[in-house]
């Protein structure tokens, strides 16, 4: 009981501390985690272990699974080059400079060493996602770093396992490579297949929330299943959500549809708040592990992979962009305007952010690991302090560069809009009936605010007397349930038809209803 009493007042305090986070205009990761760390010192504060195994797959893959479900296959194709150079050259990168720090400075085996730059060499997709949501940044940027908070992990984690193993003796690094192609290929074959199973399941399945569970447990199902059986978890659960979101909405009734969005949007907030105040929780428990006469090496040390890790990413980031816009200088006019600039760089190599994914993978090294607890220790200063040197100096940053403002998805909607509406006039243009001439004219209002999102004027009197009509109705149900003439069953259902009038009758949210 006093675990579950504590969880509800951490998730209390999380809440708070998001809208705090909001009206400082710093992305929440930033706070929850610095504020888990104030917390982890204070007299009487818990101590919460976490087991990496079920951090993993509580915290990180329904995550994974929402941003993977969102994510565009034509922007991964589009930026495969700089998806690539990320995923994998930066993570390999970082990796590689770490591991020089932790042999040449603090004496572990090369193998640790390695461990130890995969675990600090990732970003994390969840403060990537936070980051990205509460910050208007240009479209390629965000897509760039959607795809990588999607990929970089299973590099990372795949480099870990093999080093890990190497260094207990469990495997050579010469017998990687069949490792390599299982946890790529394999966990290809095995999302997609995952995917065409839940498919055929939620497609059977009519009420909405036992279809919202059977995707919560199938997500838990897949991420356990791939990581017993030796596949990268990861990869697993991306190719999964995508091979779903490409086409379970099609085969799901609207009702469904929004319910389970509106609950996966509420259980993915709560699982990264609770994530980031639970690792700042850890500072304690981490600090308590080190001997007193080694903790000022100790700090040293966790102090210099924190600015190497920075470092690296930007001396990648800007040393790729540098080159891909020396060869641009040979192509046409359009590609050079294409190549990525220098100050998206910028951005991109500021956004490492590490997160959960980072402190697991520190957690479960053996006991018995070479410098385990200067390792851990230094996993969590790279996550706590990216986060918050990084985080928090987000807003100026983007304030600094002044990116012009991105209208891509803005446009893409209005163009979209105006080709649906005009699917709809076709083919009601060929029924005659009174109804369908009033159908018609609201297609014709909703195409007419579509053609022209600019002008004010664009809605025509239809939309304004449904509002005015839908408001008289709203205070009529209110006065039914207030007199006992309905219950509160009939009054929801009736509430949840006339929200959707309303919605459909207020194009982008723009009109208000008239005034009595």
């Amino acid at each position: 009981m006093a675990l579950f009493e504590l969880t509800l007042i951490l998730l209390l305090i999380a809440v708070a501390l998001t809208a705090v986070s909001r009206w400082m205009e710093v992305p929440y990761p930033s706070l929850l985690a610095l504020a888990g760390a104030g917390l982890a010192f204070l007299p009487g504060a818990p101590t919460i272990e976490i087991d990496p195994e079920l951090a993993l797959a509580l915290f990180i893959a329904p995550v994974l699974l929402d941003a993977a479900y969102d994510t565009s296959l034509r922007d991964l194709k589009r930026y495969r080059l700089s998806l690539a150079l990320l995923a994998l050259g930066a993570v390999v990168f970082t990796t590689v400079a770490i591991a020089v720090v932790g042999w040449k400075m603090a004496g572990l085996p090369i193998a640790a060493a390695i461990a130890l730059g995969a675990i600090v060499a990732p970003p994390d997709a969840v403060a990537a996602s936070a980051v990205l949501g509460q910050f208007k940044v240009p479209h390629r940027i965000t897509a760039i770093l959607q795809g990588e908070s999607l990929l970089n992990d299973a590099t990372a984690l795949l480099i870990y396992r093999i080093s890990v193993s190497a260094t207990i003796g469990a495997v050579m690094l010469k017998d990687a490579v069949p490792v390599i192609l299982l946890s790529t290929v394999g966990s290809v074959a095995a999302g997609y297949l995952f995917g065409r199973i839940s498919l055929i399941a939620l497609t059977r399945i009519e009420d909405a929330a036992s279809s919202t569970v059977v995707q919560f447990a199938g997500t838990f199902a897949v991420w356990i299943i791939a990581d017993k059986i030796g596949l990268s978890a990861i990869i697993t659960i991306v190719v999964y959500a995508i091979t779903i979101a490409r086409t379970a909405p099609r085969h799901m009734s609207a009702r469904r549809r929004v319910s389970t969005y509106s609950v996966w949007e509420s259980a993915v907030f709560v699982l990264n708040v609770l994530a980031f105040v639970l690792m700042g929780l850890q500072a304690r428990s981490i600090v308590g592990r080190l001997s007193g006469e080694g903790q000022g090496d100790a700090f040293l040390f966790a102090a210099t992979v924190l600015a190497v890790v920075i470092a690296a990413r930007l001396v990648w980031v800007l040393g790729y962009v540098a080159v891909m816009r020396w060869f641009a200088r040979f192509d046409s006019e359009d590609k050079r305007r294409d190549a990525p600039t220098f100050r998206g760089a910028v951005l991109v190599g500021w956004c490492g952010m590490r997160g959960l994914v980072t402190l697991v993978a520190a957690f479960a090294l053996p006991a018995g690991f070479p410098g385990r607890d200067p390792i851990v220790l230094a996993a969590f200063a790279v996550v706590l302090g990216t986060l918050v040197l990084q985080g928090m100096s987000l807003k100026p940053l983007l304030r600094r560069l002044n990116f012009e403002r991105d209208t891509t998805i803005d446009r893409e909607v209005a163009q979209a809009r105006v080709a649906i509406m005009q699917a709809a006039l076709d083919v009601l243009s060929r029924k005659t009936s009174a109804a369908a001439a009033v159908v018609r004219e609201q297609y014709e209002a909703q195409r007419l605010v579509a053609e022209n999102p600019e002008d004010a004027q664009a809605a025509t009197e239809y939309d304004r007397l449904r509002l005015y009509a839908i408001k008289r109705q709203r205070d009529t149900l209110e006065e039914l349930r207030r007199n006992g003439t309905i219950g509160d069953e009939a009054y929801h259902r009736l509430e949840e038809e006339i929200d959707w009038s309303e919605l459909a009758a207020s194009p982008a949210g723009r009109f208000q209803p008239l005034t009595t």
